[in-house]
C-alpha cells in the first residue's frame, strides 16, 4: 500500500458517521478541554491567525475562532470532511473567522510564513511522512511561531498483535511514535520543543467511551455498526488491548508545544 492510499483511507475514515457516534464531536482524546489548554499554552489571542492541520469536521478551528478570536484556517485531505467544516462554520456565523481547505498535510496549500500559530491533534501519528510534514509546520510558520501538537505516543516495539496492521494506523496507534521521538522529528525541521505534558488518562477516558457507546450501539442500532463494518467480535479484544497498553506505558497521549525560532 503507497503513502497515497493510507492518507485516503486514514482521511475517509474519519469521514464516516460512525466515527462522531463513537468519539463525539472532538475526534481525539481530551476533547475540547485539551484543545483549550493546547490554545491557552500557545497563548492565542484575538487577531492571531492559526492553521488547524488535519481539521476534519472543523470542530478545533471553529472552538479557537469562536473563544480565542483568532482567525483560523483548516485543512484537511478529506474533501467530505472540508465540506462538513464548511457548513459547521456558516451554521455557527464564523465564515468571517474560519476557513477550510482540502490539501495534504505533506504539502500544505500556504505560503511561506503566513502563521502565528500551527496547530496539529491526534493526526500527525497517521501521516506516513512525519519529518516531511514537521518540515511544512515550520514552513508556514513566521519566525517565532508556535507549533501546538496533542497525539497519541506508543512504544512501537511492544505493541500487541491487535494494536498493528491499516485499522490500528487509522486508529492513530499502529504508527504513533515515543514523544522524544516526536520532539526529535520537530527538532530536525527546525522547531525548537518548548513545553511537553502527558494526558494519558486522557486516552483511557476515550477508550471507555468508545466501548461503552459500541455497546450502546450494538444493543439500540446494530444495522449501524454492520454497514459501517464495524468487526463486533473483534472490538473487545482491541478495546481491551489498547486500555492494557496504556496501563503499562506501550500507549499514551501527549501534548507538546515548539516554537520556529526567529531569525
Amino acid at each position: 500500500m503507497t503513502d497515497e492510499d493510507i492518507k485516503s483511507c486514514c482521511a475517509d475514515a474519519y469521514t464516516r458517521d460512525i466515527v462522531a457516534l463513537l468519539l463525539g464531536d472532538s475526534y481525539h482524546p481530551g476533547g475540547t478541554a485539551l484543545t483549550r489548554r493546547l490554545a491557552d499554552r500557545l497563548a492565542l489571542a484575538p487577531g492571531t491567525r492559526v492553521l488547524d492541520v488535519a481539521s476534519g469536521r472543523g470542530t478545533t478551528a471553529l472552538l479557537l475562532a469562536d473563544r480565542y478570536g483568532v482567525q483560523a484556517d483548516g485543512v484537511d485531505y478529506a474533501p467530505a470532511s472540508t465540506a462538513h467544516a464548511r457548513r459547521a462554520a456558516e451554521a455557527a456565523g464564523l465564515t468571517d473567522r474560519a476557513a477550510f481547505t482540502t490539501g495534504d498535510a505533506e504539502q500544505l496549500p500556504y505560503g511561506d510564513g503566513v502563521f502565528d500559530a500551527v496547530v496539529c491533534e491526534c493526526a500527525l501519528c497517521t501521516f506516513p511522512d512525519k519529518p516531511r510534514a514537521a518540515a511544512e509546520f515550520h514552513r508556514v510558520l513566521r519566525p517565532g511561531g508556535r507549533l501546538g501538537i496533542t497525539d497519541v505516543t506508543a512504544d512501537t516495539a511492544r505493541l500487541p498483535p491487535e494494536l498493528r496492521g491499516l485499522s490500528a494506523r487509522i486508529a492513530c496507534v499502529a504508527d504513533a511514535r515515543p514523544l522524544e521521538e516526536y520532539a526529535g522529528i520537530l527538532a530536525a525541521a527546525g522547531l525548537r520543543t518548548q513545553v511537553t505534558e502527558r494526558h494519558d488518562q486522557a486516552l483511557l477516558r476515550m477508550i471507555d467511551q468508545i466501548e461503552a457507546r459500541l455497546n450502546l450501539l450494538r444493543i439500540t442500532a446494530p444495522d449501524r455498526l454492520t454497514d459501517a463494518a464495524v468487526h463486533l467480535d473483534a472490538a473487545p479484544a482491541v478495546l481491551a488491548a489498547a486500555r492494557t497498553a496504556v496501563t503499562d506505558g506501550v500507549l499514551g497521549y501527549a501534548l507538546l508545544t515548539a516554537v520556529r525560532p526567529p531569525g
